[in-house]
């Protein structure tokens, strides 16, 4: 009797799930295709799930306004997990502190977005979000060839509205006394919207508030595509459109033809890889896109007796960098290798001696607490990095019409992404850029040749 009571029990409550009613599958979350394929076609095609992807597809359903008949935008991931996804492997800063102004514009905006971020991206029903962000600032170390070079920064940065001040050696010691100023000329100190925050919440808070507006997702690969010219006789034209494109299942051959309007890459650091695609006219494609993966170490450790709660986000004069990780003498650190020792980016083991070798002893040299500290941990990430000039690329391809990018921020994708979506649902629906004015990122850059160096790259 017992058990005739629990299986009432169990088929009530399987009677009252959203897709019990209407075949054998089970209950599949909001925004999820019920099918594992993808649709037969949608509006916009997202090539990239990650903060940026996903902050594209939430803008485009905002700005779309009270339409009849909604956008349908879906996003292509080919790694639902995400354990190898560049948004939630960062060290999760957000800074002003950048060389050049439509960064410095970028931060801003997408400071003002986070902290804000539950009008934005809160859910009915559901938790309040907490990024987690903690306001500690970045702290920028330059030496005596360099300090030149960092004070007209600051001034650019104070010109865009940032609170930003610099320190002398002296006044750097009287802040922060466990800092060795040897070889320290000048440095500067973010005042306010600078810190750091936990990448995976917005990540997944971005997520959830697109779905809940009809966002549509799926997991595979763009691996192909169809455009106006694959049928043509040559000589090409000068354009072309792409018609489908072909999302691979996971650890499969099969795929499926996806009909689109527009498609928006947005796959981070294989966003190079993508524009060498099947199906796409390979003299269309040029020049090529100057974003590759490359690898970074993200290292933990302890060390009791180091910087208390005030510590910042320091940057060394050395390049070497760490924050605090948490509570009770935790912290993670880094530091991007010269061009000619960048490690092999096919996988993301770590390095272990890199660490010994290289940036402890400049740890330990600019915070002489660190001579006894002990690693805990590390992991490795990818920087979508634009070898051109270290700049996201923005903006329509030059000759594939309906081809928008938006990749190769160089490791300030996360940060940027608020502003990112922002301005590429801007474009693709009113056709223009309001909010921020970020036609120099443009691709027009690239085939001119003209580098739009970004300085402050960490």
């Amino acid at each position: 009797e017992l058990g005739q009571t629990l299986e009432r029990m169990a088929q009530t409550l399987r009677d009252q799930l959203p897709a019990s009613r209407s075949g054998e599958r089970g209950w599949v979350p909001p925004g999820t295709h019920p099918d594992p394929r993808p649709p037969d076609e949608a509006d916009v095609v997202v090539v990239g799930g990650g903060v940026v992807g996903w902050s594209v597809a939430y803008w485009l359903k905002v700005l779309e306004g009270r339409r009849r008949h909604g956008m349908k935008v879906l996003v292509v991931e080919r790694d639902p997990t995400y354990s190898r996804a560049s948004t939630v492997l960062s060290a999760g800063g957000i800074r002003q502190q950048f060389s050049l102004r439509e960064n410095i514009q970028m931060s801003r905006f997408s400071a003002s977005f986070l902290r804000d971020i539950n009008e934005h991206l809160g859910v009915p029903n559901e938790p309040p979000i907490d990024i987690q962000f903690q306001p500690s600032g970045y702290l920028f170390l330059a030496s005596p060839q360099n300090a030149a070079a960092l004070e007209a920064t600051v001034q650019l940065q104070r010109d865009e509205g940032a609170q930003v001040t610099l320190l002398s050696p002296t006044q750097l010691k009287t802040k922060f006394p466990w800092i060795n100023t040897e070889d320290v000329a000048v440095a500067s100190y973010g005042l306010e919207d600078e810190g750091w925050f936990d990448p995976w919440t917005l990540l997944n808070a971005f997520r959830r508030k697109a779905i809940s507006l009809g966002v549509q997702s799926c997991s595979g690969e763009v691996r192909g595509f169809v455009t106006s010219t694959n049928h043509m006789m040559p000589p090409g034209p000068s354009s072309a459109r792409i018609k489908y494109v072909h999302v691979y299942m996971p650890d499969s051959l099969e795929y499926q033809p996806v009909a689109c309007a527009i498609v928006v890459n947005a796959a981070g650091a294989w966003a190079g890889k993508l524009l060498e695609a099947d199906g796409l006219p390979r003299g269309l494609c040029r020049p090529s896109l100057p974003i590759q993966p490359r690898k970074r170490y993200v290292f933990t450790w302890h060390c009791p007796n180091g910087p208390g709660l005030s510590c910042p986000f320091l940057v060394d004069t050395s390049g070497a960098y760490f924050r605090r990780d948490g509570f009770a003498g935790n912290y993670l650190g880094g530091m991007s290798p010269p061009e000619e020792e960048e490690p092999d980016p096919s996988d993301l083991s770590v390095d272990h001696d890199y660490f010994q070798e290289q940036i402890w002893p400049r740890l330990a040299r600019r915070v002489p607490a660190f001579e006894s500290l002990r690693v805990r941990g590390s992991w490795a990430g990818y920087y979508d990095y634009n070898t051109f000039d270290q700049n996201g690329v923005l903006g329509p391809h030059p000759r594939l019409e309906n081809l928008f990018l938006a990749a190769g921020f160089s490791g300030h994708g996360l940060q940027h992404a608020p502003a990112t979506g922002r301005a590429m649902a801007e474009l693709l629906i009113k056709g223009r850029y309001e909010t921020l004015d970020l036609r120099r990122l443009g691709w027009d850059r690239l085939v001119d040749g003209e580098p739009l160096e970004e300085h402050a790259v960490v």
